[in-house]
This record gives structure tokens, sequence and C-alpha cells, in this order.
């Protein structure tokens, strides 16, 4: 394992470091790189091997996730660049969510709009699988995963399959983040598009970049900060109650879509590292069984729920680079003899 952490300017620097890594290691040069790709719209649902279709449909798809698809398509065009002629693999975010029931997945609006590609598609998927993989035979039938970081997200597991999640055509969607809305009244859009004469890239910079815990707190998105600022800030305290208070809802609706649950999941660098948050989160699922150990809840010593609770609560490190490296290394094998040892995933 090499590891460095360095500024990097732009993603062609990244990989031109990366490659330098490796050489000046003495590790073998790698046989393929997977990349993460948040979003690959109506037609790439599933993980695969990358070539000149796949690329020009992922160019299509980047208006569902303008945030993170250009960005990843950049890094794949360096790649192809610095390792000409390396096998290269598309691990996408919305594959975990692909066979969600249509009760689910559809959104209310006109049918010739979701006929369109228009429905809830679901993120953090990757992050999912992990959690899936990690539990095994430990999984139980009924599981809601909270990722929560910069980016959150609350998916309902039943039987190691999404059936729900709170993000929907976007990653915009759902709960409150750190610096995303999530899910808003279009009404709020359309009185902004009316009245305050927003355009398209106002409400983009508005819903993705100037809202959730950065808009409520008017000061940061980082949840470490709040916490700090929060014994005097009534603002910074209102946006972590928010926070929690909105993961909470989620966490209670996914049991509802499950009809129970028999273990909840803290992922992602909130969910891992905030024992206030996760306190915050459970304080109010008493109804549903959840009960946590304060001291196992503050040193996230797996489990963190309490004797008493009839639903496990656990803290589970997110590992979306050990699935796309496995993805990539099922990819490869299955498409002929020369089996892929060597993995470089890229995010």
């Amino acid at each position: 394992m090499v590891t460095e952490t360095a500024p990097i300017a732009t993603h062609s620097d990244a990989i031109i470091r990366i490659g330098g890594l490796l050489a000046d290691s003495g590790i073998p040069a790698p046989d393929a790189i997977g990349h993460r790709v948040v979003h690959g719209g109506p037609t790439l649902l599933q993980h695969c091997v990358i070539d000149d279709s796949v690329l020009r449909r992922l160019e299509t798809a980047a208006a569902f996730a303008p945030l993170h698809t250009p960005a990843a398509l950049a890094v794949i065009h360096y790649a192809q660049e610095h390792f000409p002629g390396l096998p290269q693999v598309a691990c996408f975010d919305t594959a975990f969510h692909a066979d969600m029931p249509d009760v689910a997945r559809t959104l209310p609006i006109a049918r010739e709009l979701v006929a369109s590609g228009l429905q809830r598609y679901g993120f953090h998927g990757l992050s999912c699988e992990s959690i899936v993989h990690q539990l095994g035979d430990d999984l139980p039938a009924r599981t809601v995963i909270a990722h929560l970081g910069n980016g959150a997200s609350v998916t309902a597991v039943r039987s190691g399959k999404s059936i729900d999640t709170s993000m929907g055509l976007t990653p915009t969607g759902g709960v409150m983040m750190g610096t995303r809305s999530g899910d808003l009244d279009p009404g709020v859009l359309l009185y902004l598009l009316r009245e305050k004469h927003f355009d398209a890239v106002m409400l983009e910079d508005l819903v993705d970049h100037r809202s959730g815990l950065r808009g409520i707190s008017g000061t940061s998105s980082d949840m470490r900060l709040l916490h700090a600022a929060a014994p005097a800030d009534a603002a910074a305290r209102l946006a972590i109650q928010m926070f929690c208070y909105g993961v909470r809802k989620q966490v209670a609706a996914m049991v509802a879509a499950l009809d129970g649950v028999d273990l909840i999941v803290f992922t992602g660098g909130i969910g891992e590292h905030d024992a206030q948050v996760r306190a915050g989160i459970c304080s109010g699922l008493s109804s549903v069984g959840v009960s946590l150990d304060e001291g196992r809840n503050r040193t996230a010593n797996d489990p963190i729920s309490s004797f008493a609770s009839s639903c496990a609560v656990r803290v589970l490190a997110s590992q979306e680079d050990e699935q796309i490296a496995r993805h990539t290394g099922t990819l490869l094998a299955s498409a002929g003899p020369s089996a892929t040892t060597r993995l470089v995933p890229q995010r």
C-alpha cells in the first residue's frame, strides 16, 4: 500500500502523480483502472467496461449530475492518455438501486416525462454495496443504511437489495446536506423563477452550493466547525438540528418501507465519526426500538446500540474503493482469460 497526501491542482496532475508513485515504489503497473461514476443516466445502469459508446452515453448523462459526471469524465480521459490501452471500468453509484420497485422508482409526474428517463435513481450505491459486503452472512432482512457526509442519503435494504432511497433523479435530492438543499417544495423554485427572476444557473447554484448546512448556518458546511460554533451561534445550532431531524425522518420513512427494521448502519464521514449527530438522529427513534449505548456511541465501539435496543445500530466504514476494485476484477475476469490482479480505483 502506497499513500501520499499532497495538494494537486488538476485531474491530469493527479493521474500523472499516481503513475509516478507506482513507478517510484516498484509496484507493477496496474492491469486495469476502475472509476466511480455517480450517474450513468437511463442507459447505463450497471457497472461496465468503458468503450467509446459508454463515453458518449456518459457525456449525454452529464446533465443528470453536473457536479460529478464532468469531473469523472475528465479523470477517465486523462487516465486513458496516461495509461494507453489499459482496460477501464465505470462503476455506477446508481447500480445498487437499479432494481427498486416501481412504487419507489417512479416520480409522480406526467407519464411521458417518466418514459424519457426522469425517475428516482438513488446514489451512494457503492457505499451501500460495501456495507452489504462487510455484513455478509450477518446481514439481516431489514437494514437501513445512513450514508452521511457532505452528501447524504438514507437507503432501505431488504435482504441485500435496495427497495427505496432518499435521493432521487439527482444527488441534490433527499435529506439536507453540506451545501445541497435536499428535497424542496417545487413551488419554491417556481416562486424564485417568477418573482425573483432566477434562471437555471442561479437555481443550480442555490440548491447545490448555497443551501443545506452552509445555507442555514450562513458560515460553513463542515459539521466539525458547526459543532465548535454551536454553543454561541444559534444559526449553527439550527443547522445541526435540522440535519439530524431530516435524517431521522428519512430513517423512519425507510423503516415504514421495510415494515420494520433489524439494523441501522451509519457510514460516511459524518456517520462514522460524529457521535453527537448519531445520538441526535437516534434520540427520536425510540418508537421503532432504537436505543444507543452512550459510551459505545461516543467511541464508535461497534455496535453502538444498547442491550435494550430491539434494533441493532452499527458504525461501519464506507469501502467504495474496494467495491470498485471488486467490480473491475469481476468484469474483466468474465471478459477474457487474463485475470485482473492489480487494480487502481479512481474517485
